[in-house]
C-alpha cells in the first residue's frame, strides 16, 4: 500500500512542488486548501499534478476542519506548509498572521495526537525566526530574534514542534529553511516581483519597477531542492531540526542587477525605491549554513543564485511572450493587481 501524505497549504509554491516531488515517490497525496470565490490551483495545474492529488478543503483557524483533513487522509507523513507566509502583510495583519501562522501549528498538532500520533510531522519554519543583528553563517543553534508578526507566529510553532517532539514522543521536525524561490514564488515577494517586471519591461509592456530595501541580503536557493530537504527529514530514524540554505547571501539590489541583466538591461534605468514597500523593522542580513543537513541528510543545494535568477527570469519571459501570443495556460501574473491601486500605511501618514 502507497504511503499516505497531507500536505496543507497544497496550492503554495512549496505544497506544489512537493506533491510533484512525492507524487513521484509513489505517494497518495492528499492537500489542503482554503474555499475562497476564485479559485487558486493554477500551481498545480501547471506542474501537472492537480488531477493527480485530492484535495480537501480545511482552514487553518477552524480545527473541525483541520480533524476531518486528518481523518479523510489518514497520513503517514504531514508537511504543514500553510501560513500567511508573506512578512510585509503580517505587519498589516498581525491578528490574523498570529492566528494563522501560530495557532495553527497548535490545531493541526492536537488533531494528529488524538486521531494518528503516529504520524510523522513537518513543520515550516523560516530564517525569519533569526531577525536582526546577525552577521555570520546561522545555524540550529544560533539564537532567534524574530523581527515581524510572522516570525513571532513561526516562532510559536517552532518550539510548539519541540514541545509535542518532546512531551509527547511525537516524530515532529522543523525545517529552518532560508528563503528559497521559483517561478511558482508569488508576486508579492521580492524576488518573483523582480524577475516578473524585468520580463514584462523586456517586452515593452511596463515602464519601470518600485522596490523597497535594496540592501537587504538573503540567502538564496532554489524551491525543488528545498522540497527534497522536508522528505529527507522524514525518512530518518529519529527526529531532529535543520537548517536548509546555500550558505550565501546576496541583496536586493544583486538580485535586480543580474535579473535585468539577463534580458540585456541596465537595472539602475528602471528600479526606484518606493518607502510603500518598506517595513517598520526589517531584517538586513541572513545567511544560512546547511552543514547539519549535508551531514545527517545528505542534502545539498544543486542551485545557486545565478541559475536561480535566471530561471526565474527566462520562465516569466516565456510566458509573457506566449500570453502576448495568445496562449492561455494556468498562471497568476495576468490576474494581478496593479501596487499603484494598493495603499499603504504610508500613504496614510503623509496626509
Amino acid at each position: 500500500m502507497n504511503k499516505h501524505a497531507l500536505i496543507t497549504g497544497i496550492t503554495g509554491q512549496d505544497g506544489a512542488y512537493l506533491a510533484e516531488f512525492l507524487l513521484n515517490k509513489g505517494y497518495e497525496v492528499f492537500g489542503t486548501y482554503r474555499r475562497i470565490s476564485t479559485p487558486n490551483f493554477w500551481r498545480l495545474q501547471y506542474l501537472g499534478v492537480f488531477e493527480k492529488t485530492n484535495l480537501i478543503s480545511a482552514d487553518m483557524v477552524d480545527t473541525g476542519s483541520i480533524v476531518e483533513a486528518i481523518k479523510l487522509s489518514e497520513p503517514d507523513e504531514v508537511y504543514h506548509l500553510a501560513a500567511q507566509s508573506f512578512v510585509g502583510a503580517s505587519f498589516e495583519q498581525p491578528i490574523s498572521t498570529g492566528e494563522i501562522t501560530g495557532l495553527g501549528v497548535t490545531r493541526i498538532l492536537e488533531a494528529i495526537r488524538q486521531i494518528k500520533p503516529e504520524t510523522k510531522f513537518y513543520q515550516a519554519s523560516t530564517s525569519e525566526l533569526y531577525g536582526k543583528g546577525h552577521s555570520s553563517n546561522l545555524t540550529e543553534n544560533s539564537p532567534f530574534q524574530p523581527s515581524s508578526p510572522y516570525a513571532t507566529a513561526k516562532l510559536y510553532g517552532y518550539w510548539l514542534t519541540r514541545i509535542y517532539r518532546e512531551g509527547y514522543n511525537f516524530f515532529a521536525c522543523n525545517g529552518i529553511l532560508f528563503n528559497h524561490e521559483s517561478p511558482l514564488r508569488g508576486l508579492e515577494f521580492v524576488t518573483r516581483k523582480i524577475s516578473n517586471a524585468a520580463a514584462k519591461i523586456a517586452l515593452g509592456m511596463e515602464k519601470g519597477l518600485l522596490l523597497g530595501n535594496l540592501d537587504a541580503k538573503r540567502d538564496w536557493g532554489y524551491a525543488p531542492d528545498y522540497v527534497n530537504s522536508m522528505w529527507l527529514m522524514l525518512q530518518q530514524k529519529d527526529p531532529d531540526d535543520y537548517v536548509i540554505a546555500t550558505n550565501e547571501s546576496h541583496s536586493v539590489k544583486e538580485f535586480a542587477e543580474k535579473a535585468f541583466g539577463a534580458v540585456g538591461l541596465d537595472w539602475q534605468e528602471y528600479v526606484k525605491v518606493d518607502k510603500r514597500f518598506l517595513r517598520p523593522l526589517d531584517v538586513d542580513f541572513l545567511q544560512g549554513n546547511y552543514s547539519k543537513a549535508k551531514e545527517k541528510l545528505g542534502w545539498e543545494p544543486k542551485v545557486k543564485f545565478d541559475e536561480l535568477v535566471r530561471i526565474m527570469v527566462k520562465e516569466d519571459l516565456g510566458r509573457w511572450e506566449r500570453w502576448q501570443s495568445g496562449e492561455r495556460f494556468p498562471w497568476d501574473a495576468p490576474n494581478y493587481p496593479s501596487e499603484s491601486k494598493i495603499m499603504s500605511r504610508y500613504q496614510r501618514i503623509d496626509r
